[in-house]
Formats: C-alpha cells, sequence, structure tokens
C-alpha cells in the first residue's frame, strides 16, 4: 500500500505539471482526489490494516492529499493568470464607441394630475395632508356619521382586515383626523389611494386614488363651496368648461350635492354623445360629491357646530387624468404598458 501511495503521489504530481487548462486540471483532481479516485480507494482499502499499520498508513494518505491538494492550487492560480493576460493581449475594448445613455423615466400621468390638482388648492390657501391606508372603523366610518347598521357601508363593499380595520374606501378619515387635532380655522386637500370592491370597466377599478378637501371657520356657506369648486374646474379644465351641481346625499354632510362637468369625451355635443363611452351617451361626467360638512362631525371632532361650519368634497383622480390626456379607458393607467406611459 505504501508503494501505491508513492506511484500515486508522482502520477498526481506528473498530472498536474502537465496539466495546460483549467479544464485538463480539474481532470486531474477529480482523477486523484474525487470521491471515486485513487486515494479515495486506497482509504477504502485501510479496513484490512492492522491496528498498528493503520494510523501509520492513514497519515501517509493525507499527506499525499495535502501534496497534490497544495500542487492543484497552484497550478489554478497560475492558470489562471495565465488565461487573463492572454485575454488582455487578444481582447480590444474600442473606447471611440458612443456609450450606452441610461433611460431617463418620467413621471406618471396621476402623479403628474395629483401635484398639479394640490398646486391649485395650495394657491387657493389649502395644506397638503396625509393619513394611512389601513384605518380605524371609527375614523372611517363611524366618526363620518356612518354606524354599523347604515346602509352607505353595503354600497362601498368595504376590504376589511384584522383587528377591526378597514382599507380605507376614502380620504375622508385625514379630515376627521385634522379636526381632532387642530383648531379651525382649517383648508387642507388629502390626496391618496383608496379601496372598493368596484367591478373592473372603463371608469371604474378596485384601487383608485382620490383627493377630498375640507374648509372648517366661521361663517362658511354654500356659495363658499360653489365658488371654490367652479374655480378649481376653470383652472383644470379651461374657462369654457361647464358645470352643474345635483342634490344628492351623503352621510357626512348636509346638504349635499355632486359636481358634474361637461363630458371630456364628446365635449356634451348631440351629434358626439350616442357613442361616447365616457358619459354613457349624457353629455355629462360625474366629477365629485361634495356639501356642508354635517354638524354630528364637527362635534365628534371636538369642533362647535353652534360656531363653526365648513364644507367639504371628495374627486376621484383617475377621472381627471382621463380627461386630461383624452384617455378613454381607466385601466390603462395602471397596465404598466411603456407604449402607453411613454406618451407622458
Amino acid at each position: 500500500m505504501k508503494d501505491d501511495l508513492l506511484k500515486i503521489k508522482e502520477a498526481g504530481l506528473a498530472g498536474v505539471t502537465a496539466a495546460n487548462d483549467l479544464r485538463t486540471l480539474d481532470d486531474v483532481r477529480v482523477e486523484f482526489l474525487g470521491k471515486k479516485g485513487s486515494l479515495s480507494q486506497i482509504s477504502r482499502g485501510m479496513g484490512s490494516l492492522s491496528a498498528e499499520e493503520r494510523p501509520i498508513m492513514g497519515q501517509m494518505v493525507n499527506d499525499v492529499k495535502d501534496t497534490l491538494e497544495a500542487a492543484v492550487l497552484a497550478k489554478k492560480s497560475e492558470l489562471s493568470q495565465k488565461a487573463m493576460l492572454e485575454a488582455l493581449a487578444t481582447e480590444t475594448i474600442d473606447v471611440t464607441l458612443p456609450g450606452i445613455a441610461p433611460k431617463i423615466g418620467n413621471l406618471h400621468p396621476m402623479t403628474i394630475v395629483t401635484e398639479e390638482i394640490c398646486q391649485i388648492f395650495i394657491g387657493m390657501g389649502y395644506e397638503i395632508a396625509q393619513g394611512p391606508d389601513i384605518e380605524t372603523d371609527y375614523h372611517n366610518f363611524e366618526a363620518l356619521n356612518i354606524p354599523a347598521s347604515h346602509p352607505a357601508r353595503d354600497e362601498q363593499d368595504t376590504f376589511y382586515v384584522e383587528g377591526g380595520h378597514v382599507l380605507r374606501t376614502q380620504t375622508s378619515p385625514v379630515q376627521i383626523r385634522k379636526m381632532e387635532t387642530s383648531e379651525p380655522p382649517i383648508a387642507i386637500v388629502a390626496p391618496g389611494k383608496v379601496f372598493r370592491s368596484d367591478e373592473v370597466d372603463a371608469t371604474h377599478s378596485p384601487v383608485f386614488h382620490q383627493i377630498e378637501g375640507l374648509v372648517v371657520d366661521k361663517g362658511i356657506h354654500m356659495g363658499h363651496l360653489k365658488g371654490a369648486l367652479t374655480q378649481f374646474a376653470q383652472k383644470v379644465f379651461g374657462d369654457d368648461v361647464r358645470t352643474r351641481f345635483r342634490p344628492h346625499h351623503f352621510p357626512f354632510t348636509e346638504p349635499s350635492a355632486e359636481m358634474d362637468v361637461s363630458c371630456f369625451g364628446c365635449g356634451g355635443h348631440p351629434e358626439k354623445m350616442p357613442t361616447c363611452r365616457l358619459c354613457k351617451a349624457e353629455g355629462w361626467i360625474e366629477l365629485l360629491g361634495c356639501g356642508m360638512v354635517h354638524p354630528k362631525v364637527l362635534e365628534r371632532c371636538g369642533i362647535d357646530p353652534n360656531v363653526y361650519s365648513g364644507f367639504a368634497f371628495g374627486m376621484g383622480l383617475e377621472r381627471i387624468a382621463m380627461q386630461r390626456y383624452n384617455i378613454d379607458d381607466m385601466r390603462l393607467l395602471f397596465d404598466n404598458d411603456m407604449r402607453f406611459l411613454r406618451q407622458f
């Protein structure tokens, strides 16, 4: 067995020396040091040796293994260095070739519209307010005059999560939090993402964006509301935009209304209305809901309704983006199709 070990050592060193590339060197390593290599076969035969011979031969096996491993490692380093030098000598880089320009991104149309609307209201004296996407049941419903038995909860088909919380169905909870922590006068707008179990179509989505506004001060009345929203509509849609206010009902405002603008698909023109997908041949697009803040909502937030009054409004940002960029399907805003997004 000792002679066999010496032969393995000599043969292994000779194979390492003769290897002229990394692949050949690895073949030598497997032949002598692999699981089925020569040294492994010698090790398996040591069981037949006497107790006195076994430790001596075991030490010899380890010495041969260490010698071969060291030789393989040194040869591998030598061949790697050689390969790198050959590559440097043969491979060249043409430094005169033009570089690859980095791709420059751009703002999403929803971001553009949100920032533009925020700037309009900032110019009118409003502040920007933010709140959490996951809200308490109290802030999303109870404080807004929507108790557990109120049918408005069914209309919104709310997404509930653990712990009695809910994915907010509107950004109105931001208004509640602001009134709870601030003294009037208050003038804020609250942009953000909201969640409702709506069917997906050209004008609806279960996840969309809203911006809501709130003004609370002494002597606020419906005329202030209509004036502010008319000015906003003219800033966004142009001075020739037509608006109308229709009586409506919201639990958190009284009186309440919905504001429509002339359809930004057909413009309300009779010849175009019958085929318009946006307004469904009505000539008007519902833009937002609004109204005077309900006295109970003010009272729950610690504001005396006998001293202060206020108005609130809320609108979907996707519809405004669709008008601005002549988009006829809301789903395009969520598909992440670069052919579409590059236009902005």
